[in-house]
């Protein structure tokens, strides 16, 4: 499956990804995502000083106001768009 990059906060949607099969990576820093298919963030911090600096090349999903089970989904389906 994939290698999905997950912000530490959001360990409902570490839980609901590892138990579809996806590899979890914990983003605790920028080169964490580098070598993953997709990233999902809390949208906290989002762009919190204006700077956008691209490190990785994979879909990044704001999981703000989504249950985990939505952000599967949209990962999901993200990943199957991208075959």
């Amino acid at each position: 499956m994939a290698r999905i990059g997950v912000e530490q906060s959001l360990t409902s949607v570490s839980e609901e990804l590892t138990s579809k099969g996806h590899e979890v990576i914990s983003l605790k820093q920028e080169s964490d995502a580098e070598s993953c298919d997709c990233c999902v963030i809390s949208g906290q911090d989002q762009n919190v000083m204006g700077i956008q600096t691209h490190v990785t090349q994979g879909t990044v999903i704001n999981a703000d106001g989504m249950s985990a089970a939505d952000v599967c989904e949209r990962v999901e389906h993200t990943l199957g768009s991208q075959i």
